[in-house]
């Protein structure tokens, strides 16, 4: 009986298999005019002497279709014969865009449409293109744009297609309002979002058009802006009301704003298969965020702590996520770790960037197509693409792959404005002081970053360009190149004298949160004199050369590189003479301690500490004596206060300064468009080593005063008014400065 059994079911298996898959020997493909059989062969993955089953000619169907050459297809199996017979799409012969001067929008439509010249044309793509048109029209501000797309059929296989395009006028950005923002000013917020009111200097920005995509962009970063200050649960709703005598539009934001949530405990779930010793170093970490405010920044910090450990104990196929409990006022954090499903990065695929260059995405990704495919990684390679700053907003969608374990990435960008332009101004008891910079953050779109800045006063002329790449060859480290030309003439001091030099240099991120960088600089000093200068500049009259090589190490926990409100940075340079007519070793400390008061106060504590010396018997150059900016001791002239030589102020061997800030967010009405910031400042440059009768300037100058900073209608404007506390009788003193900027 079993036998029996046996012997009945291999026969039901065989005759099954016989029934479901047939050996092919020939293959005959029918209908097809412009797509050769060989091509139709090669899509369809069709081989001779292969079984065919039912699911390999659905497969065929699949391949065929997916191609958009066929707009019917039918397979049939007779004996060991596979008869594919296919009807072809039309093709379009031409396509016209008219209406339309700009050649870049021309190419940018041809680029998004799906129906392209010499390709098929498929009826249901017209709708589809004719939105994505508007799309792009309405994202440049074009929201009353017409777009007609008409066909003319040439023969019975091609057709032409003739896009008409009347852009209308840009609907602008006429005013923007917040409602129900009892704790934060709408100041503030209107630095947070990326719309801008339409002003008559803001001609160089996009973000004055109405478009809706920047709408939802706005929501989501006022959502998240609210979220990052401990209020979990707001809503953000927007409105528009278009103006239609001017084509304006007013942007409107009811913000509910509801609690703020502090940090009540946070606690680590961990999967059986993981080693929980592992895990242990983060109770440490948890401490020092309880009792604080929530901020999904403050989470984003502590999963970048679990994936620093999963990284060093080499573990793969880890995921995690986060879960949040509510209690009052109080959330519970509790962190899942768990092994993830084991899968391989089939394909990652860039769309959105218009101006910057594919490989700049590419270079920032932790994950990359053939590795193990990480939920984690995935996050902090997107984490990377939005530090560069060049975009607005970075997504992305995971889908299924040819296999099950395989995944596809799709991560898509949105471009933003990346150039900057400012302009400042300085009023001293010696003059005027004017300074202009223009900054390209990604230069034709490669990702890099291109400057020049010009500082002139009545003696001096400063000009300089920098240009860095920010992820050099793909390597993770930053390459720069400096080229800097200063000039002094001072026939009052009897001497003139010009200074120039350029620089390469490359910083990388050793360690978390601590960046080490090295670079070479050569310069070339000339100072002449005549017969009214000190006899100790009359000696250093001559021109030298130098070549030195530099090191430093930056130590960065801020929150954030852009108004942050916790952490602080530290740095460390030295720079060492490789070869010099007059050797001397530079050194510089600077510390940042930033701290949130409280609500409406948050304060900042800065150190600076240069020095200079000698190798030998040499003197340190005129040219290379330490001083202070204007930034670091306010209410003085630039490099202006410390040693005098014959009414010159020369510098020092050494110079030091302390400052103290609080910014008063909510200090002014909100309708002023302005915040307030007060300040502290001690500082000093003393030293002479080149001649021992002139005074070494051993007196503490400070000021305090008040920063203001507008939004103005002819720009954003930065002002310092200050009072000195103490100085000395030889400072040139500053009282009022301002700056003045905007980006495009």
């Amino acid at each position: 009986m079993m036998y029996k059994n046996l012997y009945v079911a291999l026969f039901c298996f065989f005759s099954f298999f016989s029934l479901n898959a047939e050996t092919i020997n020939k293959i005959n493909i029918n209908g097809n005019k412009r797509i050769s059989t060989e091509t139709i062969k090669i899509y369809g993955e069709i081989e001779l002497n292969k079984n065919y089953s039912e699911s390999d000619t659905n497969q065929i169907l699949k391949n065929l279709y997916k191609t958009d050459f066929f707009e019917e297809v039918e397979i049939e199996i007779i004996g060991d014969q596979l008869s594919i017979t296919v009807i072809e799409y039309p093709f379009i012969n031409q396509l016209l865009i008219v209406g339309e001067k700009s050649n870049n929008y021309k190419e940018q439509i041809k680029k998004i449409i799906k129906l392209k010249e010499k390709r098929s044309f498929i009826k249901s793509y017209l709708s589809e293109d004719l939105e994505t048109i508007k799309s792009l029209y309405s994202s440049r501000g074009y929201n009353s744009a017409e777009i007609e797309i008409k066909t003319k059929k040439i023969t019975d296989n091609s057709f032409d297609l003739l896009v008409e395009i009347n852009r209308g006028d840009k609907t602008k950005i006429s005013s923007i309002n917040f409602i129900g923002n009892n704790k934060i000013k709408s100041r503030r917020l209107k630095d947070v979002i990326a719309s801008e009111e339409n002003k008559f200097w803001k001609i160089l920005t996009t973000n004055t058009n109405f478009n809706k995509r920047l709408l939802e962009l706005d929501t989501r970063l006022l959502r998240n802006f609210y979220k990052s200050n401990g209020f979990y649960d707001v809503r953000i709703n927007s409105k528009v009301a278009k103006l239609n005598d001017n084509n304006q539009a007013e942007l409107s934001y009811t913000i509910t704003e509801g609690e703020r949530y502090t940090i009540n405990k946070i606690s680590t779930n961990i999967d059986q298969v993981f080693d929980k010793k592992i895990f242990f170093p983060l109770n440490k970490i948890y401490k020092n965020y309880i009792g604080e405010y929530y901020s999904p920044f403050k989470i984003k910090k502590l999963l970048e702590d679990l994936d620093d450990l999963i990284d060093q104990n080499s573990l793969q196929f880890v995921e995690h996520n986060v879960e949040e409990q509510i209690s009052g006022t109080e959330i519970n954090v509790i962190i899942n770790i768990y092994e993830g499903e084991k899968t391989t990065v089939e394909r990652i695929n860039i769309t959105g960037n218009s101006v910057t260059n594919e490989d700049v995405i590419r270079g920032e990704l932790i994950v990359d197509e053939g590795d193990p495919f990480s939920k984690l990684n995935l996050d902090k390679s997107v984490a990377e693409i939005k530090s560069r700053r060049i975009f607005r907003d970075v997504k992305y969608e995971i889908e299924e792959g040819s296999e099950n374990n395989l995944k596809i990435i799709n991560i898509n960008v949105e471009e933003q404005p990346t150039g900057e332009i400012n302009a400042g101004a300085g009023v001293g008891t010696d003059g005027g002081l004017f300074s202009i910079g223009v900054k390209e953050n990604n230069w034709l779109g490669t990702g890099k970053s291109v400057s020049f800045d010009v500082e002139v006063d009545s003696e001096s002329f400063t000009g300089s360009f920098n240009y860095v790449d920010p992820n050099y060859d793909f390597l993770g480290n930053s390459l720069s190149y400096t080229l800097v030309s200063e000039t002094n003439d001072k026939p009052e001091q009897g001497y003139e004298n010009s200074l120039t030099s350029i620089g390469i240099g490359t910083s990388f991120e050793q360690y978390r949160d601590v960046f080490l960088s090295l670079g070479l600089n050569a310069s070339h000093d000339d100072l002449r004199t005549v017969s009214t200068a000190s006899s100790s500049l009359q000696k250093q009259e001559g021109t030298y050369s130098e070549i030195a090589g530099n090191y430093g190490f930056t130590f960065d926990t801020r929150d954030r590189s852009f108004m942050p409100t916790k952490g602080s940075i530290i740095k460390f340079g030295q720079a060492l003479p490789l070869y010099a007519d007059s050797p001397s070793i530079t050194n510089f400390v600077s510390a940042s301690k930033y701290k949130a008061l409280n609500e409406n106060v948050i304060g900042v504590g800065k150190l600076y500490l240069a020095t200079i010396d000698g190798l030998g018997s040499e003197n340190v150059r005129l040219s290379k004596r330490k001083g202070l900016s204007t930034k670091r001791l306010r209410g003085f002239e630039k490099s202006k206060i410390g040693p005098v030589d014959n009414k010159d102020h020369v510098g020092g061997n050494y110079a030091a300064a302390v400052n103290f800030e609080a910014n008063l967010p909510n200090f002014l009405p909100d309708d002023t468009n302005a915040d307030i910031s007060v300040f502290l400042d001690f500082g000093n440059v003393w030293g002479v080593d080149y001649n021992s009768e002139i005074d070494e300037s051993n007196k503490i100058r400070s000021s305090t005063g008040i920063i203001a900073n507008w939004m103005s209608p002819i720009g954003p404007m930065n002002f310092v008014l200050s009072q000195n506390l103490s100085k000395a009788n030889t400072d040139k003193t500053q009282s009022f400065n301002f700056n003045l900027g905007t980006t495009f």
